[in-house]
């Protein structure tokens, strides 16, 4: 377990917003009362001690993270689409998407595959396909500011998440109380009260501090940074996505990942109940449980990750043998198109292969003979045409992620 670490502690706020009508005497009352709001320590300059056997499943996190990463950069064999944030190939884009697809699943925000295929070009009509796309995009952020992870950068992984659902509250600390579980009349039998509003900056300043740390291992300094995240709760929405987004770009920017992301938050949504508890525990001054949840989570995240890709490979020999052009036509520059965009229409295939319209349509022809693409809908106009078979693939991976993990 974790060695002196401190619980969170409590101080008392009067509550003033009460229901004018429809409410009982005895809840009225409730309400009139003062209410208790979690008050935390600094953690920035405070020793991380945790017992061996949780170093070692963090250690073991971190080097299967190290090896899944210099692994797979070239799997799909696509290095002439590095792009700005130093990761190769398809496969970073596509884990990318399933990471941010199970952190909003996490928070009951669900899209199949198929739906955030068809949002990522435009073409979704499902609101969590959408909200899921801005996940990605916040997740693109987090990686992009790796490096300058402060204050500043948090705002904007929570403006990027948010910007199109909430242009109030997006990219801003939150001003007002905000409680977990209870009543939406106050935060009196909530099942917890984070910090007072007031206390949101210093708190995050500390975080910052402690995130910037070189001497705790990083596996045990990622999950306790996510922790002490969540327990500050700095926003009014988008919290828990945030925060798992924070995960992300501190592996990167202590050099863990240096391609792709894994898909972490599937080793978590399996089994949230767990992960939640685990972050009960921290705020009672436990870090060890969150550790493990997270090194747990890691491990088969790279597991299913591992299946994902394989799959692929697999795909990508099938289509091989199905379609038939010459050596350099433009059609076989497409499996990593469809890894990277399942769901796609003329402009997307002529941007991504740098060819004309007319060449895209060309390329887009030959895999619809080859039952690799179908056509979405029956227009003439404005067509799209997916994979089913990546998108195939894809849903299985979130059905194994789904599974209740096995470990005590």
């Amino acid at each position: 377990m974790g060695k002196d670490w401190p619980a969170v502690s409590y101080e008392a706020h009067p509550w003033t917003r009460l229901p004018a009508y429809g409410v009982s005497r005895a809840r009225l009352r409730r309400h009139s009362q003062p209410y208790q709001a979690a008050v935390l320590s600094p953690i920035a300059t405070l020793p991380v001690r945790l017992d061996a056997a949780v170093l070692a499943e963090a250690e073991e996190a971190t080097t299967a993270i190290a090896r899944f990463d210099a692994g797979l950069s070239h799997a799909f064999g696509d290095g002439d689409h590095a792009n700005t944030l130093g990761e190769i190939g398809p496969l970073s884009a596509l884990l990318l998407r399933t990471e941010s697809a199970s952190s909003s699943r996490i928070e009951h925000v669900d899209a199949d595959a198929r739906q955030l295929a068809l949002a990522e070009i435009g073409a979704a009509s499902s609101p969590d396909a959408r909200l899921v796309v801005r996940n990605v995009e916040a997740m693109r952020a987090a990686l992009a500011l790796a490096d300058s992870l402060d204050a500043d950068a948090l705002l904007t992984l929570h403006r990027t998440l948010l910007g199109d659902t909430d242009p109030r509250g997006a990219g801003r600390w939150r001003s007002e109380q905000v409680w977990v579980g209870g009543s939406s009349y106050g935060p009196h039998d909530a099942e917890f009260v984070p910090p007072h509003h007031t206390r949101v900056e210093a708190s995050i300043d500390d975080l910052v501090r402690f995130v910037r740390r070189d001497d705790v291992p990083v596996m045990a300094q990622v999950a306790i940074a996510h922790a002490q995240f969540e327990t500050i709760h700095p926003f009014t929405d988008g919290n828990g996505r945030t925060g798992r987004a924070l995960i992300h770009a501190m592996l990167r920017s202590k050099a863990v990942t240096e391609r792709v992301s894994v898909p972490i938050s599937s080793g978590l949504v399996g089994e949230p109940r767990r992960y939640f508890a685990a972050l009960g525990s921290y705020r009672d001054g436990d870090p060890a449980p969150v550790v493990a949840e997270l090194a747990a989570a890691t491990l088969r995240a790279v597991d299913n990750g591992r299946r994902l890709v394989a799959d692929l490979v697999g795909l990508r020999a099938r289509w091989a043998e199905r379609v038939v052009a010459r050596r350099h036509a433009a059609v076989h520059r497409m499996p990593a198109v469809l890894v990277r965009h399942p769901a796609l229409d003329n402009a997307l295939v002529a941007r991504e292969l740098g060819v004309s319209d007319v060449a895209a349509q060309g390329a887009i022809d030959r895999l619809v003979e080859a039952s690799v693409l179908v056509q979405v809908g029956s227009g003439a106009r404005n067509r799209v045409w997916q994979c089913p078979e990546v998108i195939d693939a894809l849903d299985a991976f979130a059905t194994r992620a789904a599974r209740r993990p096995t470990r005590d």
